[in-house]
């Protein structure tokens, strides 16, 4: 029996995917299935209108046996076959799909047809030769009573040759590879590695896949024990399982499944003790065909914020598996929802773990992107609690959508953050804080600390709460970040109480500053230049009213910018343009006006520490703390 070449393209091919293609060896197995699936979803369609073929849906399987000694693993099906011909183009010829072509003859004829075809592209099988050393077909046509065995050990070329089969179908036959220093093939002669395959990539075929599992169970003996019962022993036994599941959760109506049925759905595949806070079900028929199952869960995992964590949605075709971390489906604001998606539209490539025609992955991910906002938004308005819960848990990765791309997602995300508001103590969105403004209230103001206390003690906070209007806290290090990209929101502008000027003194107010302003002119002058450079400028403050001083900041950098760029290793150190103000009105100020007036030495000492008291209210550090000690210490003398 004369051996037959492959075509010379088809060699290179066949080299080439046994060895780079294919990332991960052991989807050799999903590809056999899948490629099993195709052959009965073909038989099946001509049983629906040929009483010949004599099975009904139930009747159609697909078969892994194994044999360890003689390292064998066979992948059987009683689908519809190959002829002669068929073994030869389809399998003589590296990338020539039977499937695709069947599929092709089927929409031409009946373009209303359901039928599914997994396999695309033709060249699934030969992984098979990524883990086997020889590699044989045995199958019978539908409609033949003639059996052929294509047989092949890999790009030196096939034989083919008349054999017997007494029902139609196919088995594929893999003489699996020794074990090397570097692979460990015998993993897949494992009956229980077999069935975790099985679960990871096809449990959503939609025939069972039959199995023979080694079981155990207890046995009576002829013995008895000391209370004259009768002992028992454990003996092993071989049963047939069915060991995928079939039907995804997913791929069912509202009708069949409940959300509790979702939600424990989603605790089991991913390991969440909680439920998640919403389960998002999508049935799309637009222009791509397909079926999702989202969840927002109620916490972060340990590795959220850091860079191991991976995003991605898991990416299905006709419930076989192709990517477990689909990355391009999610954006990076929604990198935490989970789920999975469905779709036969998806054209794949010869690995089917990267995909050839993204136009369809792309308006997949562009509706899931907005689905998720909108299902949020729902859970905003209706479930406040869940939300909050949510927020915490995810609000600053919503903040750094914003941040991402220079705040080109800014109107999709703006309508979900909350902050905390300090005049109603709780959190609020932007639109509630907008809505609650009096009549004359220009801006939205907000302030940024550590804390929601410290921020709410700060003194140049005093000025806009004593006029009734709120302060939005800002306990973030991305914070500021985030409102100087919005910028404004509806028409209002954002603007920190720490700004040099808020202007909400009234024109009696504003005369009254600058007359004080005027009158101390030189004492401000003064006062700058005995902190040498430290402030850009002194003046006197139309926001105190109980404190002393406040260091407040003009410019495009904040002093809570200063302090996120001063802990970052390395990075430029960006400085806020810093102000001194003064409250004419507080005692303090008297003191340092008759020490000017009567000892400038010692008004320099009252500027310092002035100054050093600015520098603690705003949360930044003393330069030297001892030297400041001793300062005040001189003064107490």
């Amino acid at each position: 029996m004369a051996k037959r070449q492959f075509k010379a393209e088809s060699k290179k091919l066949l080299d080439m995917m046994i060895h780079s293609v294919y990332t991960h060896k052991e989807i050799f197995l999903r590809e056999l299935i899948s490629n099993a699936s195709d052959a009965i979803d073909k038989l099946h369609y001509i049983s629906l209108t040929d009483d010949k073929v004599g099975l009904s849906r139930s009747d159609f399987f697909i078969r892994i046996d194994v044999d360890k000694e003689k390292r064998f693993l066979t992948v059987s099906d009683n689908g519809i076959g190959m002829t002669k011909d068929d073994l030869v183009s389809n399998l003589g010829i590296i990338a020539r799909s039977g499937s695709l072509d069947f599929k092709k003859g089927v929409d031409e004829e009946e373009p209303e047809s359901e039928i599914d075809i997994i396999g695309r592209f033709g060249v699934g099988f030969y992984s098979a030769f990524m883990v086997s050393q020889e590699v044989s077909v045995l199958t019978r046509a539908h409609g033949s009573d003639k059996a052929y065995l294509w047989k092949s050990s890999g790009a030196d070329g096939y034989t083919v040759k008349e054999a017997r089969r007494d029902e139609v179908g196919t088995s594929i036959v893999l003489k699996i590879k020794e074990d090397s220093e570097e692979e460990n093939y015998s993993e897949f002669l494992d009956s229980y590695r077999l069935q975790e395959l099985v679960k990871k990539y096809s449990d959503y075929i939609r025939y069972p896949i039959k199995m023979d599992i080694e079981k155990s169970r207890s046995v009576e003996t002829d013995e008895v024990d000391e209370d004259g019962e009768k002992k028992t022993e454990y003996e092993t036994y071989i049963e047939e399982e069915t060991i995928n599941s079939m039907v995804p959760i997913w791929q069912r109506t509202k009708r069949e499944v409940s959300d509790e049925e979702c939600m424990s759905f989603y605790k089991e595949r991913y390991y969440d003790h909680e439920d998640p806070v919403k389960v998002i079900r999508i049935n799309a028929e637009g222009q791509v065909q397909y079926k999702a199952m989202l969840f927002i869960p109620a916490r972060a995992p340990y590795d959220f914020y850091t860079r191991e964590f991976k995003k991605g949605l898991q990416l299905y075709s006709n419930g076989v598996m192709i990517m477990d971390r689909c990355e391009d489906l999610l954006p990076d604001h929604f990198r935490f929802v989970r789920g999975v998606v469905d779709s036969p539209d998806l054209s794949l490539n010869i690995s089917r773990e990267l995909l050839q025609h993204d136009r369809q992955l792309k308006i997949i991910a562009k509706y899931l992107e907005k689905r998720v906002r909108d299902e949020l938004k729902k859970l905003l308005e209706a479930d406040r609690e869940q939300y909050e819960n949510f927020y915490n848990a995810f609000g600053r990765q919503l903040k750094y959508g914003i941040l991402a791309d220079y705040g080109m997602h800014k109107d999709l995300l703006e309508g979900l953050l909350l902050f905390h508001s300090a005049k109603e103590d709780k959190l609020l969105t932007l639109k509630e804080y907008k809505d609650a403004m009096p009549e004359e209230q220009e801006n939205i103001y907000y302030a940024s600390g550590d804390s929601v206390t410290r921020i709410k003690a700060l003194p140049q906070a005093e000025q806009v709460l004593d006029k009734g209007y709120d302060m939005l806290c800002l306990t973030d290090e991305e914070d500021e970040f985030v409102i100087n990209t919005l910028r404004q929101y509806e028409g209002k502008n954002f603007l920190s109480v720490n700004e040099a000027d808020l202007g909400l003194e009234s024109e009696e107010e504003k005369k009254e500053l600058e007359k004080q302003a005027e009158e101390n002119k030189e004492l401000l002058e003064f006062v700058k230049e005995s902190l040498d450079g430290k402030v850009s400028e002194v003046k006197i403050s139309s926001k105190l009213k109980s404190h002393a001083v406040c260091l407040a900041s003009s410019g495009a950098v904040s002093i809570e910018m200063e302090k996120y760029f001063d802990m970052i290793p390395g990075a430029e150190k960006p400085k806020a343009e810093r102000v001194l103000e003064l409250n004419a009105d507080h005692s303090s100020f008297e003191a340092l006006k008759k020490a000017y007036e009567g000892d400038k030495d010692k008004a320099v000492k009252y500027a310092e520490v002035l100054y050093a008291q600015a520098l603690l209210i705003a949360g930044l550090p003393i330069e030297d703390p001892a030297a400041y000690t001793e300062l005040v210490s001189s003064l107490l003398v």
